[in-house]
């Protein structure tokens, strides 16, 4: 068995959407390799960092009571990165549009692919 830092320090993959009108205001964050480890926040950034703390904690029992802790599913072949070109002034629009939300272009590319596939839960 690998030591809880090992597991602690995994970058594991999650997403992020807006909490519905019945769940609240705010962000929800869900990672998909621990189901029902979720964290939620004001901000996207309160919320990723909420599902953190939630999701170490999870790790920590687990290691605790000597279960198996799930790694990333490494069988995708899906890194969860990719190069995107854009119009120039689709790049201003996203830089500008997470300025306003303080957060970083990268967040708000996510944020409304997220709520896009809300939308449409359909591949």
């Amino acid at each position: 068995m690998k030591n809880v830092k090992y597991y602690l320090e995994i970058a594991y993959p999650f997403d992020v959407r807006p909490l519905t009108e019945e769940e609240g205001s705010g962000w929800m964050v869900e990672f998909s390799d621990f189901a029902g480890i979720i964290g939620t926040g004001d901000t996207i950034d309160q919320a990723i960092a909420d599902a953190i703390e939630a999701k170490n904690g999870w790790i920590e029992t687990l290691y605790e009571d000597g279960k198996e802790i799930p790694e990333p599913n490494s069988s995708s072949k899906y890194s969860g990165k990719f190069a995107l070109r854009m119009p120039k002034s689709l790049h201003q629009w996203v830089d500008i549009s997470a300025q306003k939300e303080g957060i970083s272009a990268n967040q708000y590319i996510n944020h409304i692919l997220s709520m896009a596939k809300g939308k449409k839960a359909t591949y």
